[in-house]
């Protein structure tokens, strides 16, 4: 349920119904809005609990039952639209589109050194690159790990550039806050529970993509894992589920994101190289996802894809990622938004 202060609600009115919720073996979620704060209350108890008993406390306007399965991720929680900080001024979920942007995978220093800078003058804000790579094949190359991120922080920030990645598992959380701003959870672990969970315990921005046969619930619900632990910074992120049609990679659901931020006050990201696996038709539904509402991209790019260890066939050339950046900047001053590409 959702308890609704009111509007002069005291710094001490609010404390006293923090401390009741936890009182009552509940886990309470602060959220202060423009005109009023609200709490609301998650978890799992063994008996009935009357709403009432929150209603009769000074400040509370009042109490409303989330009928919603992820509370916390929910536009009825939450009605202004989350904005991430990410860091360096870089904010997601604003009126600025953001632009991720970089290789799949970190191949070596070379090629991170290389690609940096056109992802720089591109527009991009944050730069992408695999270490630890989920690979279909056991065969096929996994990422450079460790190594591979010191590579890429050091690129990045020659170009003042943020840097988000994707960890695989738990047990390397600690490591890779070393090295990245935003922890990206990958669609093959969009349902691993065990993840989600340690990554509520950090305080650092989350990239969630939608797996590969999820339910928009789904995706939601796996947000609300990592918001029940504490951590509200979680960007969400359609990149295609697998349907019939064998045309693409995978099948982009540009419907997801009007449709997520009616549900929730998360914001979205979309992912044109890994819906579509095919490089002619990265920026046309790059363009798309930008007039549909989305508030970023997140983008493969590579100097030479031909000599690409991964994904070479879906990674832009710098002079597709260059102009795609311009067209991005008209489709989002046309709607209302901005993204500006360096001169």
């Amino acid at each position: 349920m959702m308890i609704v202060m009111t509007p002069h609600a005291t710094t001490e009115q609010i404390e006293s119904i923090v401390q009741h919720v936890k009182d009552e073996g509940f886990q309470p979620h602060r959220s202060d809005g423009k005109e009023q704060t609200v709490i609301g209350v998650v978890g799992i108890v063994d008996r009935d609990v009357d709403p009432r008993q929150f209603e009769v406390l000074d400040g509370v306007a009042k109490v409303v039952r989330l009928s919603s399965p992820f509370k916390l991720a929910s536009r009825q929680f939450k009605e202004e639209d989350t904005i991430v900080d990410v860091g360096k001024g870089v904010l997601i979920g604003g009126t600025e589109v953001v632009l991720m942007a970089g290789p799949c995978t970190i191949e070596s220093k070379e090629q991170v050194d290389a690609i940096a800078p056109i992802v720089a003058q591109a527009g991009a804000r944050i730069m992408r690159g695999g270490a630890f790579k989920p690979r279909t094949s056991p065969y096929s190359f996994q990422g450079m790990g460790e190594e591979g991120l010191k590579h890429l922080r050091i690129a990045a920030d020659r170009h003042n550039l943020l840097i988000v990645s994707e960890v695989m598992d738990r047990s390397q959380i600690d490591m890779m806050l070393n090295y990245v701003d935003i922890l990206q959870v990958g669609a093959r672990n969009m349902q691993n529970f065990d993840l989600l969970k340690d990554l509520g315990k950090v305080r650092r921005p989350v990239l969630l993509k939608r797996g590969i046969a999820a339910t928009l619930q789904e995706l939601l619900l796996a947000a609300e894992y990592i918001m029940a632990g504490g951590n509200t910074q979680i960007i969400l992120c359609e990149r295609g589920i697998r349907t019939y049609e064998t045309s693409t990679r995978n099948t982009l659901d540009i419907s997801a994101i009007p449709v997520v931020k009616t549900m929730s006050h998360l914001p979205i990201i979309v992912d044109p190289s890994h819906s579509t696996g095919l490089r002619h038709l990265v920026a046309p539904v790059a363009r798309a996802a930008i007039a549909a509402g989305a508030d970023g991209l997140i983008i493969e790019v590579h100097n030479q894809p031909e000599k690409a260890l991964c994904d070479g066939a879906q990674s832009l050339l710098p002079a597709q990622i260059e102009q795609l950046g311009h067209q991005i900047a008209g489709i989002a001053q046309s709607i209302g938004r901005r993204f500006q590409p360096a001169a």
